[in-house]
């Protein structure tokens, strides 16, 4: 009996797992067309560059948006894999057989978590360095167009001894070492009650971090009440390594997940905030929940027996709600970054109230 019942559950998977494979790829067509779309209107009309670019450009970007949409792939793969065996009248054979819906919709949820786990650890890391490529490359594209835009570029770093604000107006990174131009750095020093005071300017031509230092070229100090200093070349200790910050000029979606806690640490230790981190963070520790809960709500709204009538309508219902607890989800992030919300409430609220739902929906239907 249990051999026949974990077939019933491997068959059940495999029909859920193709139904979100073929959701995903119409899924991810639909994204890479509107991107193509969207890069050729905003860049291709505005820089000097040809559909290869346009196009190479979509495929660094489309990774980090497909992964975003990634929930709806779930949920309308179970949703029409378990129709399509509502209408067969699989389900009800299965069922009446006294398989309980619990045993086949535990697996397909399971294997979300398990997909949405993968997702975390392996595929957002690659499509993080994808998005943060896509910036760079789309800035360097467009740094011709945008002559009369600011450029400044603004980083800070610090410790419990000194903190210093730096400013830039271009950057870029030879070699994977970062090399600022027309640099300003406001040096303060931390007193005993954490008030800050100003210790000193440097001016200087270009700044490389190298080795955990800022080698400065044509630069010039000034001190309060003291006279400015010229230096062909000075060092300056920095907190940051190349790779920071790199990860500072790009948003908190293009910085992998493994990479995020030490990008928190570095954010307050230098006196920034880091909420949107901490919110991309634990977004990212609720995404295998949320996976298993799109997928137990769309096996929940596609239990009702054929013939009872209405289950096309309940399927649209079942649609319906996840867009709902989707943009939930966002709007509980856009709380989440402006701190109205502690950013653990805005990331872990929407999915476990989704399986809550999903669940609860699941004992009516299944258990009256």
């Amino acid at each position: 009996m249990r051999t026949r019942l974990t077939r019933l559950e491997s068959y059940v998977l495999g029909h859920t797992m193709v139904a979100v494979l073929g959701a995903l790829s119409i899924i991810s067509s639909i994204i890479v067309l509107v991107d193509f779309v969207e890069l050729s209107r905003s860049v291709g009309v505005r820089a000097d560059v040809g559909a290869a670019q346009i196009l190479g450009l979509t495929v660094l970007k489309s990774p980090s948006v497909i992964l975003l949409l990634l929930p709806f792939a779930f949920l309308f793969g179970t949703l029409a894999a378990f129709v399509g065996l509502n209408r067969r009248s699989e389900l009800i054979a299965m069922r009446a057989a006294g398989v309980s819906a619990w045993r086949f919709i535990f697996p397909a949820a399971g294997a979300a978590f398990v997909i949405g786990t993968l997702t975390v650890i392996a595929l957002n890391p690659l499509a993080s360095s994808l998005n943060a490529q896509f910036e760079r490359n789309r800035d360097a594209m467009m740094s011709n167009y945008l002559v009369v835009a600011p450029t400044d570029i603004w980083l800070r770093q610090g410790d419990k001894r000194t903190q210093m604000v730096i400013r830039a107006r271009g950057r870029d990174s030879v070699n994977g070492a970062v090399r600022l131009s027309g640099v300003s750095l406001f040096v303060s020093t931390v007193g005993p009650r954490g008030d800050l005071e100003f210790s000193r300017r440097i001016e200087a031509d270009e700044a490389r971090l190298v080795d955990g230092n800022w080698k400065l070229t044509g630069a010039r100090e000034a001190s309060p009440g003291a006279s400015s200093v010229k230096y062909d070349s000075l060092v300056i200790p920095s907190t940051l390594d190349a790779r920071a910050a790199l990860e500072k000029f790009a948003s908190p979606t293009a910085i992998p997940f493994w990479g995020l806690p030490r990008m928190i640490a570095q954010t307050e230790q230098a006196g920034f905030s880091a909420t949107a981190y901490r919110l991309r963070f634990q977004q990212l520790l609720a995404t295998p929940i949320l996976f298993a809960a799109m997928s137990v709500l769309a096996a929940a709204f596609s239990l009702r027996l054929m013939r009872l009538g209405g289950l096309t309508a309940l399927a649209g219902s079942g649609t319906a709600l996840g867009f709902v607890f989707f943009f939930f989800n966002s709007f509980c992030g856009a709380l989440g970054k402006a701190d109205v919300i502690a950013p653990f409430a805005a990331a872990w609220a929407p999915p476990i109230l989704a399986i809550l739902s999903g669940f609860t929906l699941l004992c009516y239907t299944e258990d009256g």
